[in-house]
């Protein structure tokens, strides 16, 4: 959802100006010792705000980016050819220096994590993608198809399972039933011994399938080979083409060049993270108002333009994009596939004792609604919410070391609750959900922010001369709140001066009436 969708034009075009006024107050000029290059190449990019109409410049990515907002061709320098009357148009102009803007390698920071220790020791400015193969025209990818498969499977052999061993109980004489008790009595120990020996070999199979990720360092459990499950996401693929296939932008449209350019500059910038030089990168850009991106493990990129009518400048989107590219980095999708499908396993245990215990199919079916809940609630969204503050990181490490503006990472999120709460949606509890709420994600990008922009550093990134975006954001709240409050103030105003305009009307009764009234009486 946009930040201003649901807003009136008036208020939106005041909130928009404030932020185009506080922003003015610092504009960035490029040093007198920077040499442009005679010759500049556009990027055009959409820009879903269509009310700011001044052109004014700020730092960008590496090499002395410039980008100017504008409206209807009123600056026709800032424009392409793909020109709109009704939504504006972001353009920025790179400059590419000679060699001595190279990167001079990492040195050693406080406090900066493991990957940001180096940098890609030549990250080019953004330029067309040759290694790119492009296309025609949820969050993370979901589980694969395999374990959709065998999900039911395994539910219905437990119910069996279980069920039948009720039936076969209830069908004991009271004699066998006694003697079958008797018999578990006299063989507890080995019964124990049995017990202790499957768990011991969970113990060691799950500790063989833990596999230390070479990007953070933590161990994780692969239950799925990374060929196969390749494999499985080059199906998913083909799913999420046949169901856009109406959808895919054109790959000359300004806002899949420009989502095409950021991918490829936070991958070229990113080439010494292991993982990322090794996939071929491919971009999709959807034709629809959800506000979603997501990466497929074979790196197939969907980014959707309600994402992008969201995002206020290129430094969110390029947050945005290293969050996704970082969830496949990491191989998240496989990594909860895989505890998706450990989870399973122990559950179909649990859901076969549900069915055998319970005495009648009412009471088991209650039971393993609970179970299931008790797994979700307790499991799978703190495990989901776990990956998605990971992403975060990292992604914001990979957006640092692309020399975006990372101040503006948590911006977005405090523009997502701040549009919420405009539309009135209920503020559900962060447990319930798979992602951590906005609010949460913003104040922990907060706290990683300081070793963002220390990696900034290390990787000879231009310096950032703007005001600080999170700063700008908060200004222009409260003051578009402030114009709220009078302009509602002076509506109650006016309908009470509406209401009482009859009462005015009405003929009064003279004074000299009145008091020969009361002489007479």
């Amino acid at each position: 959802m946009s930040l201003l969708y649901g807003l009136q034009s008036t208020r939106r075009n005041r909130f928009l100006s404030g932020v185009n006024n506080l922003a003015n107050r610092r504009q960035w000029t490029p040093p007198a010792s920077c040499p442009l290059a005679p010759k500049l190449r556009a990027v055009n990019a959409y820009w879903g705000l269509n009310t700011v109409s001044r052109c004014h410049s700020v730092t960008l990515l590496p090499r002395n980016f410039l980008f100017c907002r504008t409206l209807n061709n009123k600056k026709p320098r800032c424009l392409s050819s793909a020109q709109s009357k009704e939504l504006g148009v972001l353009t920025y102009r790179c400059t590419v220096r000679g060699d001595s803007v190279l990167r001079q390698g990492a040195r050693k920071v406080a406090g900066v994590p493991a990957l940001a220790a180096s940098c890609s020791p030549s990250c080019p400015a953004i330029k067309e993608a040759r290694s790119f193969r492009t296309s025609a025209r949820v969050q993370a990818a979901p589980v694969p198809l395999l374990l959709l498969i065998l999900k039911p499977v395994q539910k219905l052999l437990a119910i069996i399972v279980g069920r039948g061993i009720r039936k076969w109980w209830q069908a004991l004489p009271p004699n066998k039933k006694e003697l079958f008790k008797d018999s578990v009595r006299k063989n507890k120990w080995r019964l124990l011994l049995g017990l202790s020996a499957f768990g011991l070999l969970f113990v060691v199979f799950y500790f063989t399938h833990l596999e230390v990720s070479p990007v953070t360092g933590r161990s994780k459990l692969l239950l799925v080979g990374k060929e196969h499950f390749r494999l499985l996401s080059d199906l998913e693929y083909e799913v999420w083409m046949e169901e856009f296939k109406n959808d895919l932008l054109p790959e000359r449209d300004p806002r899949y060049l420009t989502v095409k350019e950021m991918v490829y500059h936070l991958t070229q910038c990113n080439r010494d993270v292991p993982g990322i030089s090794e996939t071929n990168w491919v971009v999709h850009v959807v034709d629809s108002s959800a506000v979603n991106a997501f990466v497929l493990p074979n790196g197939q990129v969907f980014i959707f333009t309600g994402l992008l009518n969201s995002v206020t400048d290129v430094h969110q989107l390029s947050f945005l994009l290293g969050h996704e590219i970082a969830h496949a980095v990491l191989g998240h999708a496989a990594e909860k596939a895989s505890l998706v499908h450990l989870l399973d396993f122990l559950g179909m245990i649990f859901l076969t004792m549900i069915w055998a215990i319970c005495p009648r199919d009412s009471l088991a079916v209650l039971g393993q609604w609970i179970q299931s809940k008790l797994q979700e609630y307790m499991f799978d969204r703190p495990y989901s919410r776990t990956l998605e503050a990971e992403a975060d990181k990292v992604g914001l490490q990979l957006a640092a070391k692309a020399c975006a503006d990372v101040r503006a990472s948590s911006v977005f999120w405090q523009q997502m609750e701040f549009s919420e709460s405009l539309h009135g949606y209920p503020k559900l509890p962060e447990w319930l959900s798979t992602h951590p709420s906005h609010g949460n994600r913003a104040e922990y990008l907060d706290r990683l922010i300081p070793q963002a922009l220390k990696l900034r550093e290390v990787c000879n990134c231009p310096p950032l001369s703007g005001p600080d975006p999170r700063l700008l954001f908060r200004l222009t709240v409260k003051r578009f709140l402030e114009d709220s409050e009078k302009e509602d103030l002076n509506i109650t105003v006016k309908k009470q001066k509406t209401d009482a305009l009859p009462i005015q009307k009405q003929e009064q009764i003279p004074l000299t009436y009145v008091l020969e009234k009361r002489t007479a009486g």
